[in-house]
């Protein structure tokens, strides 16, 4: 990873995230679901889910810097519950 400069926190990350979207396509081909609907009324899957998750973390995180919360991993287990509710009921 030299050739990229990466620091092993960022290699982290992003290997988390391939490995995230490589589970849930293998979740999409071997357990194939139906959109439904939760608070946001509108289809999701999954996938969708994931992505409102990722995106919803990142404001998340770069809300806790901006305003300086506390210390950034409780942002992280800021992230886990609303990732959770995301899954449970979007």
């Amino acid at each position: 990873m030299d050739w990229m400069a990466w620091t092993l926190p960022t290699a982290v990350f992003f290997g988390v995230i391939a490995c995230l979207l490589i589970s849930f396509t293998v979740l999409a081909i071997k357990f194939p679901e139906t959109p439904r609907h939760g608070v946001l009324r509108i289809a999701t899957t999954r996938g969708d889910r994931l992505f409102i998750t990722l995106l919803g973390s990142a404001f998340i995180n770069l809300a806790w810097l901006g305003l300086d919360v506390g210390p950034q991993p409780y942002a992280l287990l800021a992230c886990l519950v609303y990732a959770a509710a995301v899954f449970r009921w979007v």
